[in-house]
């Protein structure tokens, strides 16, 4: 009993030593970075906020440095769509860019529930050494309107909740932030001197010398009757056929996501002033669909919608749809896009003697957010060991799809991916291998294809008889 209980004790005191170990070391490693200057923009000019960080940054320790640490509040890591990189190389003149890796991460002593992305530099930093990146990161649903219920005639008003102080591991040597807001209509903000606001820029800092972890929340109360277009659900099938086609299907559960529509709607005073007895509405979409696009139909339960005008030419094809009515907060609608493409443009042969697939990830849709994205490509029948390229996190299953005369299905390969953005919109592949049903078939599967074959030639000789008869 005496040699179990000793046993735990030094087991609870290697954990503890692992543990201070490793707090010791994150925080060595944030004490020998700091940032000379950090510039940040944010753009709340539609319902997706983008924000704009530029970081000079300086290694003031006696190792090298090879990560540089990016800190968001929790309320910023909900929401996060997206987190890209870049490191800026050369002059002002010649500058050039190279993309840095950014990857999510964890750490122990992380204060109040702060979230963190590591950025992998392209060369460790010695000591005095400086390096400048560009960050863009993107937060969706961070918008809220306020009032919550407006009427018609009535413009929209949201809060926008942050820090003027950037929230950062490093001291911060000198910061500044700007806001950019849609219209010069701000009805509050809060004062974090020295601040300023001219035109349609909230400017706050700079702010010198402050310590890690510094945050100074500020709301600004503003005007904004972007399109809260948000997709709850898109279903996106990609069916490939190796007689040259390849069919495209969208299903879309669309829903305005501003402020809810209160009161009566009047289409009379819609239709004569639509910029002021609805201005946060909207009743027309974009889609940017690829070139050489045919057969294109837009569709919902009831029917063909012909409010839809195509624009093609040799580089893009673009889409207008207008829904059967227009939407205002609360509002959804369920329609379906198809086209067909030819096969030739999207599938290609791999070194390896694999096909694949090079088709675009994301929503067609211009300004709009996915909550929640599947893709689900169909492969033609004898297909195997499906696998997909993306360059970002997603999730993935197999499924198998039977239609018209297959024998053994179709096999399917689902992807599914949350919270999607413009910025999505990337190639993807996917890599199978093929052969012709009739190889991979069994014996008994064909000799059923061969019966039925039968059995449709002597009722056909039947039927031939008896009207000859």
């Amino acid at each position: 009993m005496a040699r179990s209980t000793a046993m735990k004790a030094a087991g609870l005191i290697l954990a503890l030593l692992i543990l201070t170990f490793l707090t010791l070391s994150a925080s060595s490693s944030n004490n020998q970075i700091q940032i000379l200057n950090a510039e940040r923009r944010i753009d709340l000019s539609s319902h997706i906020v983008k924000v704009f960080l530029t970081l000079k940054v300086e290694n003031v320790g006696t190792t090298p440095a090879s990560e540089i640490l990016l800190a968001f509040p929790p309320s910023q890591a909900d929401h996060l769509a997206l987190v890209k990189a870049q490191a800026a190389l050369g002059t002002k003149k010649k500058k050039s860019y190279v993309h840095l890796v950014v990857n999510p991460s964890e750490l122990h002593d992380a204060p109040n529930g702060t979230k963190y992305f590591i950025i992998s530099l392209l060369n460790p930093l010695s000591l005095g050494e400086t390096a400048t990146m560009e960050v863009l990161y993107i937060l969706t649903h961070s918008l809220e309107p306020f009032p919550a219920e407006i009427s018609q005639s009535e413009s929209q008003l949201v809060y926008f909740r942050d820090s003027a102080l950037i929230l950062s591991p490093y001291h911060i040597k000198q910061q500044t932030t700007f806001i950019k807001t849609p219209s010069t209509k701000v009805e509050s903000y809060t004062r974090v001197e020295p601040t300023k606001f001219a035109g349609r820029e909230l400017k706050y800092g700079p702010y010198e010398d402050r310590p890690p972890y510094s945050f100074s929340p500020v709301i600004v109360h503003l005007e904004n009757n972007s399109p809260f277009a948000v997709v709850e659900e898109l279903l996106r099938e990609v069916e490939i056929s190796h007689w040259g086609n390849l069919q495209i299907t969208e299903h879309y559960k669309l829903v305005h996501a501003g402020a809810r529509h209160k009161g009566v709607f009047s289409r009379v005073d819609y239709q004569s002033r639509p910029s002021f007895k609805g201005a946060s509405s909207f009743k027309h979409l974009l889609a940017s669909l690829p070139p050489r696009v045919h057969s294109v139909y837009y569709r919902d339960e009831i029917g063909n919608i012909s409010s839809s005008h195509l624009r093609t030419d040799y580089r893009k094809s673009e889409l207008e749809i207008e829904p059967r009515y227009p939407l205002f907060g609360g509002w959804k609608a369920t329609f379906v896009i198809g086209y067909g493409l030819p096969l030739e443009d999207f599938l290609f042969e791999s070194p390896d003697g694999k096909r694949y697939l090079n088709f675009s990830f994301g929503c067609p849709l211009a300004q709009t957010v996915v909550n929640k994205l599947i893709i689900k490509v169909v492969l033609p029948e004898g297909s195997k060991d499906p696998s997909a390229a993306v360059p970002f996190p997603v999730e993935q299953h197999l499924e198998t799809k039977y239609s018209y005369l297959d024998v053994v299905g179709r096999t399917v390969l689902v992807l599914e991916k949350k919270n999607v953005v413009p910025e999505h919109i990337t190639p993807f592949q996917v890599y199978y291998t093929f052969k012709p049903i009739f190889m991979l078939a069994e014996p008994l599967m064909l000799a059923s294809v061969f019966f039925l074959f039968f059995m449709a030639c002597v009722a056909y000789l039947q039927i031939d008889l008896s009207i000859r008869k």
